[in-house]
């Protein structure tokens, strides 16, 4: 499946965006903010670009997707179900000690994930270690990344970034979600990683900065990633935090709260009239 009319893939990212909510208030945690801020970028990965087969989710030729902020599991568990690999049911079971729906994926309980993930700053790492395999085995994987702009200030990742163009990861994509955001405020008045861009390309990196609600954007650069030969490519993705949902946008203190029922309301309310 490969959809590439950018009304249907805004149609799925507002279902993504209404199961992100559902998902949140029935498990009465999680984070919200960040979750609804990379939603355009996991339909176009899942719904576009990524060589994957929910019937067949462990397939050795596949794409590899690490998801590096882990927080923003609802955001993969509602794409993932919009793409087939489990029921949509299950997502109202988010944070139930029986679900395999946790706050932070794991490989090993859902189908479609392919890297356990949560503590900040070793997805990098791990993706790396995918697409160096890929290339001595001569599989042809892509390996897909997605980072929290707060999440930078984790040394780990650089150590990574160095690791990715020393091995000249061209099969590696890198996606920032900027949304400016992270638990403690602004990321430039927590530990400023400004500017991005600029950092990705001094370690070697070929770097596109878009709009990451913009399909048309977020298309073309994955499309121009996969012809750059030789180093990896890192995607600096300017989001808003909360997006789709007016009281959350931009607002931090929706970074890790579930919404009450006269929020989850409005929030549902406000998607469905899109």
């Amino acid at each position: 499946m490969k959809i590439s009319d950018i009304e249907e893939l805004k149609r799925i990212a507002n279902n993504v965006r209404i199961n992100i909510i559902e998902e949140v208030y029935c498990g009465k945690s999680g984070h919200p903010g960040g979750a609804l801020s990379c939603v355009e970028i996991l339909t176009a990965l899942y719904f576009n670009q990524m060589n994957i087969n929910p019937e067949n989710p462990k397939a050795g030729n596949r794409d590899r997707f690490v998801l590096s902020k882990g927080h923003a599991s609802p955001t993969l568990y509602a794409v993932l179900a919009e793409r087939g690999y489990f029921q949509k049911e299950k997502l109202v079971t988010f944070r139930n000690i029986e679900s395999i729906l946790q706050g932070h994926p794991d490989m090993n309980k859902v189908p479609g994930v392919d890297m356990t993930t949560g503590s900040l700053g070793q997805g990098l790492s791990i993706a790396n270690g995918m697409a160096m395999a890929s290339k001595l085995n001569k599989e042809g994987f892509r390996v897909y990344c997605l980072l929290g702009d707060g999440e930078l200030e984790e040394g780990q990742v650089w150590e990574a970034a160095m690791t990715s163009s020393h091995y000249k990861l061209d099969n590696l994509c890198v996606i920032v979600d900027n949304n400016n955001l992270q638990i403690d405020g602004e990321i430039e008045n927590v530990m400023c990683p400004y500017p991005i861009d600029e950092k990705f390309k001094s370690f070697g990196f070929e770097v596109i900065n878009i709009n990451g609600h913009d399909f048309k954007d977020i298309l073309e650069a994955f499309n121009k990633s996969r012809a750059v030969k030789q180093r990896p490519t890192a995607i600096i993705a300017k989001t808003v935090k909360g997006k789709g949902v007016s009281f959350m946008e931009n607002n931090v203190g929706w970074h890790g709260k579930a919404p009450n029922d006269i929020e989850y309301r409005q929030a549902i309310s406000e998607l469905k009239n899109v």
